[in-house]
């Protein structure tokens, strides 16, 4: 008796799982492949970036207006950004308390604004999603999408927000049809350039 041939259905890979977990609601004004672009980019993050606390977002936090596309908030392991002016006075700091180099800084919550390289952008559209977004993410809003808990960093709900941090900005997460994924950290209005 010849023995029975293996499935032929390989087993769903994680990416899979998670879009099969976090299905639309019927109610859902935005479409699948916006969801699913939302999700493989929150699995990158979570994955291969090690942020925590990744949510994804349907509205706006304080007016309950919808966004555009789903949005994805988290927390990356090190800081993005720091500010030209807050990187002079951390160096300052430094000097004055005898160290060198500069220190750790925490981590700061960010928004992620889920793009495909194929897609076209404008000012207008990049506008529309500032005009939506909070200047800084809150730890409680939104879908948690990897049932984590928060890790320490604000983890009341409440969101100490740096006093440099004065402008919007957002992390434009553009992936390519061969599931490569570039990030840019985008501004709301002209910033200071960094220093090196």
């Amino acid at each position: 008796m010849v023995p029975p041939l293996p499935s032929a259905t390989p087993p769903p890979s994680a990416l899979a799982e998670l879009i099969n977990a976090n299905s639309a609601p019927s109610t859902s004004p935005h479409s699948s492949h916006l969801r699913h672009l939302a999700l493989q980019i929150a699995h990158n993050l979570r994955y291969q970036h090690n942020w925590t606390d990744v949510r994804l977002h349907f509205d706006a936090e304080d007016t309950k207006d919808v966004f555009p596309r789903p949005l994805i908030t988290g927390l990356p392991p090190q800081r993005l950004y720091v500010h030209p002016d807050e990187q002079i006075a951390l160096l300052q700091r430094q000097r004055y308390e005898g160290k060198t180099g500069m220190p750790e800084v925490h981590p700061e919550r960010e928004w992620v604004l889920p793009t495909h390289l194929r897609e076209k952008w404008s000012l207008r559209r990049f506008g529309e999603v500032f005009d939506m977004v909070s200047l800084v993410p809150t730890a409680n809003g939104g879908k948690d999408v990897f049932g984590e808990q928060v890790n320490g960093h604000m983890a009341n709900g409440q969101t100490k927000i740096n006093e440099w941090r004065t402008t919007k900005r957002v992390l434009l997460a553009t992936l390519d049809d061969d599931s490569t994924i570039v990030y840019y950290i985008i501004h709301d209005g002209i910033v200071k350039p960094r220093q090196n």
